[in-house]
């Protein structure tokens, strides 16, 4: 139970309204109890005989209370259950509210089915112990204390043989409930990997199709959906057991109360009245025993779900926010500098980044180059805190950049990555992301720098047009340039460009580029490219080599030191040379 405890504050936030159902619960259940009362009276009275009008009292009251106790009833699920529905809301908005938050490096070693099957899976598992599991535990703890307190008043001696199989409940709910939670939990990491699976076969269908592999496929998900049934049939295999165990215990309790009440009566120290009141208070007591064990399985499964909650929650905030409030900066102008950086992704793993020592002013423009894995994407990473540097700093006109707000160093930035990321809404929402309010004007305006426009007006719905998931409908050209539109909403003071020119051909390029230049005049912008031609006019150009700065200067400075950059741009002289002949 020590992971559910992480509920408490969830359940002092409605604790008026648990309160209100706890009584409405005790209400119900003083109705409820009070029918066989009824009975035995109305039976012992007919023993000795009664008057006519007197049972019609007693019909009376029978079907007032049990009106009474379904009213109260109705008034629990009112409450409680809907108390349930909305801390299932507040936990969902919480675990939601904290993935945002968490770090790239979060995301890359976490499947995206293992962090569905948290918010999904889950979290519907907890609402379970929220609700039935809290509703029928108090219900069926204030019930046995009414029902045991009363059947002792009638005859403590049939009430106590009558409970003797009770123990052997109570230590099969302890064994079964074991089993049901780790039986749960292997359930639950085996629903991660069903889903994993299925994303990654939605996300990847064209490659699928490609390699012809859909049987493959169909025959690996096949695989995972057999381990993830014969997993809940080994829990349901269980529970099926459980059940019938339960009503035969409680079955005993009947026939022990039959054969000592009947043989009270045949005494003649118990009327036949009582004996129907015992026998009718254990038959009340059957469900509450059968819910007390459904509810063990309940709070079993909820804690194995809590518990992957709750190691999800206690993953590190690695980039810590100081706030608005406490940020140095709150406008940045757009200076950068990296003095003595260094980075690694882990602790056991090598330097991508070392001793990196550059500044760019504010409105000047700055082309990294080198090889693959060179550290290209992870220095321009570290400006908008997507990771921290591992040591040294990070700085935006002249402040360390762990000492400004995150919102204050994004809203800044118009980032655009490698790999142009859409969603699954229209191209205007696509772009207009940064800036929901933004003009018609100033759509078709930032559209026309990045030559998209042209392409939007071909689309049956122009910027209205629906693109699939990913923005699986459009080119990968048509992708990058909507993906820089967006990112030209925002108006940044820094624009960065990772490969963003990759998908398309270098005439597009160079028209891109000259409308970049009018629109970043007195803005920084951090290009990296495999391209000279998309480097060549930038203020400053770099090349890293092995997470450091192998050359840095101007276009002509670098063809002048006749180093790595002479050679790369010798080598896609003559390439051009070759595709022109």
């Amino acid at each position: 139970m020590k992971n559910l405890r992480t509920l408490k504050k969830y359940f002092l936030r409605y604790k008026t309204a648990l309160i209100t159902g706890i009584f409405f619960i005790i209400v119900s259940n003083a109705f409820t109890v009070y029918v066989p009362i009824i009975i035995k009276d109305s039976l012992n009275d007919l023993q000795q005989g009664i008057a006519e009008n007197k049972l019609v009292e007693y019909a009376l009251l029978i079907v007032g209370s049990t009106l009474m106790a379904g009213i109260f009833r109705f008034m629990i699920r009112q409450t409680i259950i809907v108390i349930s529905r909305k801390i299932e809301y507040d936990l969902r908005q919480d675990f939601w509210e904290y993935i945002q938050h968490l770090s790239l490096r979060f995301f890359q070693n976490n499947s995206t089915g293992n962090i569905m099957a948290h918010a999904t899976n889950d979290i519907s598992a907890v609402r379970m112990f929220i609700g039935p599991a809290v509703m029928y535990s108090i219900d069926t703890g204030v019930r046995i204390i009414i029902v045991i307190s009363i059947m002792s008043m009638i005859s403590w001696e049939v009430t106590l043989w009558s409970l003797i199989p009770l123990p052997f409940l109570s230590f099969l709910v302890y064994v079964v409930g074991k089993k049901v939670h780790k039986r749960f939990t292997l359930i639950q990491e085996k629903f991660a990997d069903l889903t994993t699976k299925a994303q990654e076969n939605f996300s990847g269908i064209r490659v699928i199709k490609s390699y012809v592999a859909e049987e493959r496929e169909v025959a690996e998900f096949d695989r995972l959906s057999r381990e993830y049934l014969a997993r809940n049939m080994k829990l349901v295999k269980i529970q099926a057991l459980f059940q019938p165990t339960l009503f035969l215990i409680t079955g005993m309790s009947i026939i022990i109360a039959i054969w000592a009440g009947g043989t009270a009566v045949i005494n003649k120290t118990l009327m036949i009245g009582d004996v129907t009141a015992l026998i009718m208070y254990l038959g009340i007591l059957i469900w509450p025993m059968i819910a007390f064990g459904w509810v063990i399985n309940i709070i079993q499964q909820a804690e194995a779900s809590m518990a992957r909650l709750n190691k999800l929650w206690s993953e590190e905030l690695e980039i810590a926010d100081v706030g608005e409030e406490n940020s140095l900066v709150n406008e940045v102008k757009g200076e950068v500098e990296f003095r003595n950086v260094s980075f690694k992704y882990g602790e056991n793993l090598p330097f991508v980044l070392q001793n990196l020592n550059l500044k760019i002013p504010a409105g000047h423009s700055l082309a990294i180059m080198g090889n693959t894995g060179s550290g290209k994407t992870t220095m321009i990473n570290l400006i908008p805190r997507l990771f921290d540097a591992t040591e040294g700093e990070v700085l935006l006109d002249g402040v360390n950049i762990k000492d400004i707000s995150l919102k204050t160093v994004r809203r800044s930035i118009g980032f655009v990555p490698q790999e142009a990321f859409l969603f699954s809404e229209t191209i205007k929402n696509n772009i207009c992301y940064g800036k929901p309010d933004a003009t018609e004007s100033e759509i078709t305006e930032r559209a026309k720098i990045a030559q998209f426009s042209k392409d939007v007006l071909e689309f049956p719905e122009g910027f209205e047009t629906v693109v699939g998931e990913r923005g699986i409908t459009l080119s990968g050209g048509q992708k990058q340039r909507a993906s820089l539109t967006r990112a030209l909403m925002t108006d940044p003071e820094i624009l960065i460009l990772d490969d963003s020119f990759s998908a398309v051909d270098t005439h597009t390029e160079e028209d891109i580029l000259q409308g970049l230049r009018g629109f970043m005049k007195n803005r920084t912008t951090l290009m990296v490219s495999h391209r000279v031609s998309t480097v060549k006019d930038a203020d400053k150009i770099v090349i890293l080599d092995k997470g450091m700065i192998a050359e840095e200067g101007t276009h002509d400075e670098l063809i002048k030191l006749n180093g790595l950059y002479a050679g790369i741009y010798n080598r896609q002289l003559l390439e051009q040379e070759i595709e022109e002949i």
